[in-house]
Parts: structure tokens; C-alpha cells; sequence
């Protein structure tokens, strides 16, 4: 893939698609922007209303399970700051992802699944993905979900 064009060029060469932004499940908004600054809320790994996968990484899915969750995670991620911006161009910078794994105690690679929101979001925003990043083992997520995935995102001045 080529580290050339516009976000939105390297989602289509990705072979990727963005879903519509999913809405709050509960009492939060999805998205929240003060000045040029977002914060995107806990996106969890659905596609279509449905999961992709459930469980706890270490007892139901292994690291590639996870990974592919986080994928879908960061999908979603992109659906939100996309609305917000007016496109994927419109994101400046991504400065702070914080991923959140289900897992048993004794399962260690939370950066190893978290890896897979991480690259996924510097394939589709080139330069302006790459992040700071914290991931955190919790006991559960929302609806069973095996991973969450949050950000917080400078939009450019322009962007809607």
C-alpha cells in the first residue's frame, strides 16, 4: 500500500469500509468535541448491531481472535471521527488510543491484541494515526464484547 493519497483513498486500497457511525448504547455520546479536540467514546467490536466475537482473550479466543476485534473496534472508531470531521482527511492528528481487553488474570498479551486497532488506524490515517496508547485487561466490556477501543483526536481546523 502506498504511504500516498488521502485517508479515505487508503481505505479503499485496504479493501476496507467504514460502517455508519454505531449510536450510544447507553447515556453517553459517541463522540464529544471541544474546539479542535474529540474524544471518541468505548467503541465495542460489533459490525451491523451484531458482535463480531464474545468471550475473554485467554479462556475464548486467542490473540488473533482479539486482534480481529480490535480491527473491528477501530473500525467503528474511524465511522465516528469521520462524522465529526466531515471525512477522514479532516483528522489532524489521532493523540491518545486507549484499548480496553476481557481477559482471564493470567493473560499477558494486551498489546499484542491491541496492536491490531493500532495498525489498522495507521494503514487507513497514515502519519496522523500513529498514537500514544494504553492497554488495559479488565474483567468485562459492554454486551460481551472482548474489546473496547477509545480515543481522543485533534481535527483540523477546517473539518466539520
Amino acid at each position: 500500500m502506498s504511504a500516498l493519497g488521502t485517508a479515505e483513498e487508503r481505505l479503499t486500497e485496504l479493501g476496507l469500509e467504514l460502517p455508519d457511525p454505531p449510536a450510544a448504547a447507553a447515556a453517553f455520546e459517541p463522540v464529544v468535541r471541544a474546539g479542535s479536540t474529540v474524544y471518541v467514546s468505548g467503541q465495542v467490536a460489533t459490525r451491523d448491531d451484531e458482535l463480531v466475537a464474545t468471550g475473554h482473550l485467554g479462556a475464548d479466543l486467542d490473540v488473533a481472535g482479539g486482534q480481529e476485534a480490535a480491527q473491528q473496534c477501530a473500525l467503528n472508531l474511524l465511522a465516528q471521527l469521520r462524522a465529526a470531521a466531515g471525512g477522514l482527511d479532516g483528522v489532524e492528528r489521532l493523540v491518545k488510543v486507549t484499548v480496553y481487553i476481557a481477559c482471564t488474570p493470567d493473560f499477558a498479551a494486551q498489546s499484542q491484541v491491541a496492536d491490531g486497532a493500532s495498525r489498522l488506524l495507521v494503514d487507513v490515517l497514515g502519519p496522523a494515526g500513529a498514537h500514544a496508547r494504553a492497554a488495559i485487561g479488565v474483567a468485562a466490556l459492554p454486551i460481551g464484547s472482548p474489546v473496547e477501543v477509545e480515543a481522543v483526536a485533534l481535527l483540523r481546523e477546517d473539518a466539520a
